[in-house]
């Protein structure tokens, strides 16, 4: 059983992850935070007297869900998922992950130059318009395994689907987004 500190501690963890990840699905950083708000009030009022290591899991079907009905209420499926590390190189270093080296960095800010800062912009910028392209489940599958960084089993839990679905999804997307980029010009 969670203790309200426990609780409160693992809500606190996971908020700035949960927002980002809802924000890159609304676009719409009020509606985010409704969903980050309402799927932590859920958690507390229907989970919050489970174990604290089944809190994490529970909280990421929570959150999935509430952003679903965030949809099904608007009608829209315009969501953007945001995750390259898939797209690293086979004989690269497994660590890479091409927000992080695109993001607005200090240290990168002190030492590019703005045409450099420009171009990593608009790369950004058409990375996101081809993640919005992706059908919805294999956003949801590719931002849970390389954004969330979730195995396999953890995804299809809190996907309610199976492994193998999960499996196909993150294959379809990575696909798909590694043929689009290519198409224009963007090696990774």
């Amino acid at each position: 059983m969670a203790t309200e500190q426990e609780l409160s501690e693992f809500l606190k963890s996971v908020e700035k992850r949960a927002f980002k990840r809802s924000f890159y699905h609304v676009r719409n950083e009020e509606s985010a935070l409704d969903i980050v708000q309402e799927s932590m009030m859920k958690l507390a009022e229907h989970y919050g007297d489970k174990p604290p290591a089944e809190l994490p899991m529970l909280y990421q079907r929570i959150l999935s869900n509430c952003t679903l009905d965030w949809f099904r209420r608007n009608k829209s499926r315009n969501a953007l998922f945001s995750n390259m590390s898939d797209f690293e190189g086979a004989g690269e270093d497994k660590d890479f992950d091409l927000l992080e080296s695109l993001s607005d960095d200090s240290q990168l800010v002190q030492t590019e130059s703005a045409q450099d800062s420009t171009q990593r912009a608009q790369i950004l910028r058409e990375i996101e318009k081809e993640i919005q392209q992706l059908p919805m489940r294999q956003r949801e599958a590719f931002v849970m395994r390389y954004w969330e960084e979730m195995d396999v089993t953890e995804t299809a839990l809190a996907m309610g689907c199976s492994e193998g679905s999960v499996k196909t999804h993150c294959s379809r997307a990575v696909h798909a987004l590694s043929t689009a980029l290519r198409a224009k010009g963007i090696t990774i």
